[in-house]
């Protein structure tokens, strides 16, 4: 029998369309395997929601191979020295897995190559990350022109099935079991909603896609509504690899009216992912230059308003309701997310990386790349971004976008108000358990716009 070769699986927890699995279903016996690595990644180790997240995909994975005559290897460490120990243990030589392009999974792959055989396969992005260029061969900053170019370079190519067979080695490795890792919270158990909500893995995600291809059409017109499903769900399922983005085009792109909308959505998810090959600190470091010594909040009373913005206490209804999802299902739809992210920069002037931070370890598709990008794109620091001095106005694009029953669902105590108070509840109407604005739209907006004029004499 031939030597095993490895699957290294990491955020591409799925069969099909899966280049790296295929190529070694291929060459001869496969040992795939999942590293609990929370050693290479240091500080940027998962946070709680997506922990929960993948130990529900994991073992719908280990089940799906389990089906083919397979199954999956777990083992816990940095990824290179047990990937070394594990080919040493079989006899592999060879590892086959897809390209990540977070800085900490580069150096990762960097080290596995030096020990082992490695070949990376592209299948996680319409289009590997770095390939989109303009005419003189440098990478694209700005989304719009990035998009136009990779618009141009698509369809991307028929998602491919899973492979018909996957050959067992004669002897299987040890591995950890799931339940030993303690991803799932214990006492208390906060994933309660995200149950109710979710159903992890690539059968989870290809019963989201067909949902979500019914209505892509009228994807514009839903979309920005919270209190409609007129999302697709399929963040998570991205993040964790569960389906493809060649998938997810070829399911939609067909649908007709507004779903080029949606379409501009998965390139800009592309797009993060090219940011970050240029800036790998953009999670922790304003690309704009000067922009970290901007004079953000801090102290006691800052630190109090950042944990009323944390637990949806801050007075404004939209983004408690927001806020409050987001505990609940590890989700916050996204134009939510965009006034929520505003209201803390700007309302409250607390430094971007705060609610950077907050996301990762409460969102279920807490990504590196999109998580980084929206944030500084809020925030008037990244390479492509908003201006600083365009501040929301959280209660006006709650009454715009017809909130009211996403209120009213998230935010309990204020669902018997009116359809002209649940906005912005009047000091009559305000419930006594609802807290009064940590801050009123025109103090918070005059305040950081004075921020923004004392930073801007500085530089």
């Amino acid at each position: 029998m031939k030597s095993p070769v490895i699957v290294w699986f990491r955020r591409d927890l799925r069969l099909s369309d899966q280049a790296a699995l295929a190529a070694a279903a291929a060459a001869g016996p496969v040992i795939p395997v999942y590293i609990l690595d929370d050693e290479t990644p240091r500080h940027r180790a998962m946070g709680g929601a997506s922990r929960w997240w993948l130990h529900h995909s994991l073992a719908s994975l280990d089940a799906s191979l389990r089906e083919k005559g397979s199954r999956l290897i777990l083992r816990k460490g940095a990824s290179a020295d047990v990937l070394a120990q594990l080919a040493e243990e079989t006899g592999a030589s060879e590892v086959h897995a897809l390209h990540h392009y977070e800085p900490w999974w580069r150096n990762a792959e960097k080290a596995v190559d030096k020990a082992l055989t490695l070949h990376l396969h592209h299948g996680n992005y319409l289009a590997p990350p770095g390939a989109v260029t303009t005419g003189s061969g440098n990478p694209y900053k700005i989304y719009t022109p990035f998009w136009r170019a990779l618009r141009e370079r698509m369809p991307p190519p028929e998602p491919q099935p899973r492979p018909h067979t996957i050959k067992a080695p004669e002897s299987w490795p040890e591995s950890d079991a799931l339940e030993d890792w303690g991803l799932l919270p214990g006492k208390p158990d906060w994933a309660g909603g995200m149950r109710d909500f979710w159903e992890p893995g690539e059968g989870g995600a290809d019963k989201r896609l067909r949902a979500f291809a019914e209505v892509a059409s009228r994807y514009e017109g839903q979309r920005n509504l919270p209190g409609e499903e007129g999302t697709s769900f399929l963040s998570p399922h991205l993040h964790f690899g569960e389906i493809s983005p060649a998938k997810v085009w070829h399911a939609t792109s067909s649908a007709g009216g507004s779903v080029a909308t949606f379409l501009g959505e998965i390139g800009w998810r592309d797009y993060a992912q090219n940011v970050i090959v240029q800036y790998p600190e953009y999670g922790s470091r304003s690309a704009k230059d000067g922009f970290d010594q901007f004079g953000w909040r801090s102290g006691k009373q800052a630190e109090e308003d950042l944990a009323a913005w944390q637990q949806g206490r801050t007075g404004y209804p939209i983004v408690d309701a927001g806020m409050r999802q987001l505990w609940h299902t590890g989700w916050m739809h996204n134009r939510v997310r965009m006034i929520a992210a505003s209201f803390l920069i700007k309302h409250l002037l607390i430094d971007w990386r705060c609610g950077e931070e907050w996301f990762w370890d409460t969102l279920v598709d807490a990504d590196y790349g999109s998580n980084a990008v929206n944030w500084q794109w809020t925030a008037g620091s990244g390479v492509d971004s908003n201006m600083f001095v365009r501040i929301m106005a959280p209660l006006t694009q709650s009454e715009k976008f017809d909130a009211a029953s996403y209120i009213r669902e998230w935010v309990p105590e204020l669902a018997d108000l009116p359809a002209g108070e649940i906005h912005d509840p009047s000091p009559v109407c305000r419930p006594k358990g609802y807290p009064a604005k940590l801050v009123e739209h025109k103090a918070g907006r005059e305040r950081a716009l004075g921020a923004w004029d004392k930073f801007k004499a500085s530089t």
